[in-house]
């Protein structure tokens, strides 16, 4: 008979009395951020690597060449690739008690170019507590992180939200009910190599502002079905946070609750590994092994930069994170023009976004803002 290892309770607590006091405690307190970087250069290889993390082979982000002949008079990298830069995950405190990304609110003030190098501010900004219907009782945790490149531009502003909610086995621990991995029909199949077929990247051809009409519908970008080969690929362009081997072990001594029981080895892990492991995955509360929350806003991300063409400039992205999204699962990313306008002189476009899966489950929903070339020779 396999020995069947018990988890121990401490890593498993639920919301105690006092825990959102603990989780605002350091609102405002400039954070130290070793561990939640990937890159510190927007290097031509870290933004190539990124790119093709999410499926993206934009030549303006990956061929330094190419850049060099667009507006920008160098190649740039695409704004989320800023994930690598620092995660925007902001979750002090709270030993033990699960952390889910839920969205990012991206404000983008310039270009990202090839060889800019960042160094960042962070702090806790708020912290709030939320009923739900998968958990009973959990956490907001909304952080912001400020990105300098070397000259001491601000580049961007983000804020990050991440749920804390204590795992499963615990009281009022997160419990989606299990899911399998959706078989996909001949015809299925058929609309996804379509899909994928019709990709396209507007390139150097311009997005003229003049030329969007409310009510446009963006040609939707499909990624999927999730495999455990996207998921290698994210991490190792998009980044993690996770330590291997004696790095690992160094780091579960210094913070014994982020770590959980394999129940059939009996050794210590990282609970992340709930992400390409059905069995921990559901430990955690999710219905399968899901994807990275960085990782689909960052699919919005190459979604707009595609139809917007080289001359154009994503200058916000506000996506809520709603659904797991799940192996095998298939993302379908969308976007619809809701609104245009001439601000303080430049010619913007608002759009509204969001990610359905083949079941027809919003996953993701937010909106955005591109700046686009005019034909005004005035703009």
């Amino acid at each position: 008979m396999k020995n069947v290892v018990e988890i121990p309770a401490t890593q498993t607590p639920g919301l105690w009395d006092g825990a959102l006091e603990e989780a605002r405690s350091l609102i405002g307190v400039p954070l130290r951020r070793q561990d939640q970087y990937w890159n510190r250069e927007a290097g031509p290889d870290s933004v190539r690597q990124f790119c093709w993390a999410i499926g993206d082979d934009n030549p303006l982000f990956c061929d330094p060449a190419y850049g060099i002949n667009s507006r920008w008079k160098s190649a740039i990298a695409p704004g989320c690739f800023l994930y690598t830069i620092d995660t925007t995950i902001v979750a002090p405190k709270l030993r033990a008690i699960q952390w889910i990304y839920t969205g990012t609110d991206w404000e983008w003030y310039g270009p990202i170019r090839h060889r800019d190098t960042f160094t960042t501010n962070v702090k806790l900004i708020d912290a709030v507590k939320k009923e739900g219907g998968n958990a009973p009782s959990f956490i907001i945790q909304t952080g912001e992180s400020l990105y300098y490149n070397q000259r001491g531009e601000l580049i961007c502003r983000a804020l990050g939200s991440t749920a804390r909610i204590p795992r499963a086995r615990a009281a009022g621990g997160l419990k989606y009910a299990p899911r399998e991995t959706h078989r996909y029909s001949h015809e299925e199949l058929a609309e996804i190599a379509n899909a994928i077929d019709q990709e396209m990247v507007r390139g150097v051809t311009p997005q003229l502002w003049e030329d969007v009409t409310v009510g446009d519908v963006v040609r939707p970008l499909l990624k999927g079905p999730l495999n455990i080969t996207d998921m290698i690929c994210w991490y190792s362009g998009g980044g993690h946070i996770y330590k291997a081997h004696g790095l690992a072990a160094k780091y579960r001594k210094r913070h014994p609750a982020d770590s959980y029981t394999d129940p059939e080895t009996g050794a210590q892990d990282h609970p992340a590994r709930g992400h390409t492991q059905a069995f921990m995955a559901r430990e955690v509360g999710m219905p399968g092994g899901y994807d990275v929350g960085l990782q689909r806003i960052s699919w919005l991300g190459h979604l707009l930069t595609n139809w917007m063409g080289d001359d154009g400039f994503l200058r916000r992205l506000n996506v809520s994170l709603r659904r797991p999204n799940i192996f095998g699962d298939v993302s379908w990313c969308r976007a619809t023009v809701r609104d245009k306008r001439v601000e303080d002189g430049k010619h913007v476009v608002d759009l509204s976004v969001q990610i359905d899966n083949q079941l027809g489950e919003v996953t993701a929903k937010g909106q955005a803002t591109v700046e686009l070339p005019s034909r005004r020779k005035d703009a």
